[in-house]
């Protein structure tokens, strides 16, 4: 199984001077009013240094506040736990920072590897990974990684977010570099308002939810991978992205136009919605989120790419209830449309907490 190297970890030690260099000095801003405290590069630079202290299993190298909030896939914790212990290399190519000066938060999905027991079997039970979890003897693997730092006024971090999901060897070729388009900077005086952007970001859930890809403004080349999985766009006539269905007359790839189906109608709803950091330098939004699965709605139908319709039912979607926190970082480009859509998400138990409450 292809991994990121472990010699990350030594340029990730390397820069962690350099990194909080940057946010003591040229990057760090006096706070007046509704000023910000930290620039996009130091907001950059912070989310770096934070990467380094975890893989250095030492939370005492991070700016942690006192009064901060830990929560990891959904569970509280206090700093030094779960990924703080796990982690091993930091990453590679493939990372995608989204800064936000006006909410001083900052977002980043990743890959870096951790020690964590091999994936289950494909279409295992919440219940059936968890126990594979707890018995399984731990190796060294590629884990997808989504974080969230909130920083306070003086640089503190005050909340502090991780989601992580295991990755299956298939899916790797597609998480070893970023596509192209979502490093591509958007030209200044072309660049959408900071509100605009959580705007258009907030929308996806609503669109997702309704089943109507009419309420946020897919590109004609929107492209949209989970887990390394591309699950809209490419060849919009090859079939469905939801698991399961493969056997079924082909629903349309085409990222609007998927929703339109009526799809997805098998997520009942989607909670703890967060869009929380935009970078208009970038076009990049960021958004957390929780999704319910009872699979208490079938059978429904879907229109398929030529017309037709077809049903869902317990045949071909197969699926025990369950919950979907995920992350999603959006492209929107210069034209307000939406190009990119970069997403990861790990199974837990049907109406699990947020970590939040």
């Amino acid at each position: 199984m292809t991994t990121i190297q472990s010699s990350a970890l030594l340029a990730a030690a390397a820069a962690t001077a350099l990194a909080l260099g940057a946010c003591s000095n040229s990057a760090q801003q006096p706070v007046t009013g509704n000023a910000v405290s930290c620039d996009r590069q130091c907001l950059i630079n912070a989310t770096d240094a934070y990467v380094a202290a975890l893989v250095a299993h030492d939370p005492a190298r991070a700016p942690l506040s006192d009064q901060l909030r830990f929560v990891e896939n959904a569970v509280k914790m206090a700093p030094g736990e779960g990924l703080w212990k796990s982690i091993v290399s930091a990453p590679g190519t493939f990372a995608l920072h989204v800064p936000d000066e006006v909410t001083q938060q900052a977002g980043l999905i990743a890959m870096m590897t951790y020690l964590a027991a091999p994936p289950a079997p494909q279409g295992a039970s919440p219940e059936e990974r968890a126990r594979q979890e707890a018995t399984a003897t731990p190796v060294e693997q590629p884990v997808m990684v989504a974080l969230r730092l909130k920083f306070d006024a003086s640089g503190k971090i005050t909340e502090a977010e991780h989601l992580t999901t295991g990755v299956r060897e298939a899916q790797l070729v597609n998480l070893q570099t970023l596509r192209p388009g979502l490093l591509t900077e958007i030209p200044e005086a072309q660049r959408k308002p900071h509100d605009e952007l959580i705007r258009i970001g907030a929308s996806y859930y609503d669109a997702l939810d309704d089943n109507n890809g009419e309420l946020m403004p897919f590109a004609p080349d929107c492209e949209r991978h989970e887990n390394g999985m591309i699950t809209a766009g490419g060849n919009p006539a090859q079939g469905p992205a939801v698991p399961g269905t493969a056997a079924t007359p082909a629903v349309s790839r085409d990222c609007r136009e998927q929703l339109n189906s009526n799809t997805f109608q098998y997520i009942d709803r989607i909670e703890n919605r967060r869009v929380f950091a935009a970078d208009p330098v970038t076009g990049l939004v960021m958004g957390l989120s929780h999704f319910r699965h009872p699979m208490t709605n079938l059978p429904y139908q879907v229109k398929n790419i030529d017309g037709s319709t077809s049903e869902r039912n317990k045949d071909n979607l197969s699926f025990a209830p369950f919950d979907l926190p995920a992350a999603h970082i959006f492209k929107i480009g210069a034209d307000g449309l939406v190009h990119e859509i970069e997403a990861m998400g790990f199974m837990a138990p049907y109406n699990s907490p947020t970590g939040w409450e």
